[in-house]
């Protein structure tokens, strides 16, 4: 591991794409590491005085917290810059932005849309720069799931993994990537029209054929979770799409929600995923509105699966920021 860590040195994180089986596994493996640090109260300041920028086009609760606290037990100050605070694609250039970012900053995040803005911070800023989250790609929170899943089972290879919902966008996209990478077992479950873009899913079949992965695209929800390992399911609407899709989306997704009759079809040790917000319940704006509208009391997942003893999806939230960390210190830090 520690010279697959240290090559990584320089390098941004971007997509899994770009990166080998052996670097992801090495990643999750350094986060393990870090986690048992932190968990022993062992000081690991790896990127001591060091200065990094976390711009957040799209806001978010476990993506910030879990940068500026690993930043942070790394030895780093942090500049977070929210929506309003940056004048990036607006009054100045990515391009621009990034050339000043990079003269100031060790490394910069970016959360937000396009992923072509933060490959072009990568490509101009000359520093390392890390998707937060892009309309195309999630990498840290598949680095986040993964190492969840090795916990949980003790490996990746091999796993069963089951994607329910709408597989078009970021975490579909990364989902099936990693999975391919790591030698496991994908499928997306939902109607034809929400599988994922059929030239990444010939990438990942390139993929699969060197790591022993399989990838499976199903409409039949228990079909699909009939040996499942682990059931994951996000949003049915993404961040920043308009509110007239509620509706479509309730409509042609509802059949693929996860709840306790999808659950009893799968494995005895099938465990629930989700890189939250959840919409479980009736306890958020959202929540309330949508419960108002289509009397629907959950969407994607059910409080019972939720808050289920089959449920890991706190510890997934909490693995974000040893992934993230182990990210930044492979990428910047002083070895």
């Amino acid at each position: 591991m520690e010279n697959t860590i240290k090559a990584l040195k320089n390098r941004s994180f971007l997509k899994l794409l770009d990166y080998t089986p052996e670097e992801i596994s090495a990643l999750i493996e350094f986060a393990s590491l870090l986690k048992q640090q932190k968990k022993a109260g062992i000081p690991h300041r790896i990127c001591e005085g060091k200065q990094i920028a976390l711009v957040f086009e799209k806001t978010s609760t476990r993506t910030r917290c879990a940068f500026e606290v690993a930043a942070h037990d790394l030895g780093m100050s942090t500049t977070y810059l929210d929506p309003d605070a940056s004048q990036i694609g607006k009054k100045e250039s990515i391009a621009d932005t990034a050339r000043v970012l990079g003269r100031m900053y060790d490394c910069i995040e970016y959360r937000g849309f396009g992923q072509e803005i933060v490959e072009e911070l990568s490509a101009k800023s000359g520093v390392p720069v890390y998707n937060g989250l892009t309309n195309e790609f999630h990498p840290t929170q598949i680095l986040a799931d993964f190492l969840t899943i090795k916990e949980h089972f003790g490996t990746l290879e091999g796993i069963n993994f089951v994607y329910m919902g709408d597989a078009r966008y970021n975490m579909g996209n990364s989902l099936m990537v990693g999975c391919a990478k790591m030698g496991m077992n994908f499928t997306a479950c939902a109607p034809e029209k929400y599988f994922p873009d059929k030239e990444l899913v010939a990438k990942c079949r390139e993929i699969a054929k060197e790591t022993g992965a399989t990838l499976t695209f199903e409409t039949d929800p228990q079909k699909a979770v009939a040996n499942a390992h682990v059931i994951y399911t996000d949003v049915w609407v993404s961040m920043g799409e308009p509110a007239e899709v509620w509706k479509e989306r309730i409509n042609d997704l509802l059949p693929y929600q996860v709840n306790e009759t999808l659950m009893s079809n799968a494995r005895k040790d099938t465990v629930f995923m989700h890189c939250l917000p959840a919409f479980h319940d009736l306890n958020t704006g959202v929540g309330k509105q949508v419960g108002e509208q289509f009397g629907l009391d959950a969407l994607e997942v059910t409080d019972a699966v939720f808050e289920s003893d089959a449920s890991i999806v706190f510890d997934e939230a909490e693995n974000r920021m040893h992934t993230i960390k182990a990210v930044i210190a492979a990428t910047v830090g002083n070895f």
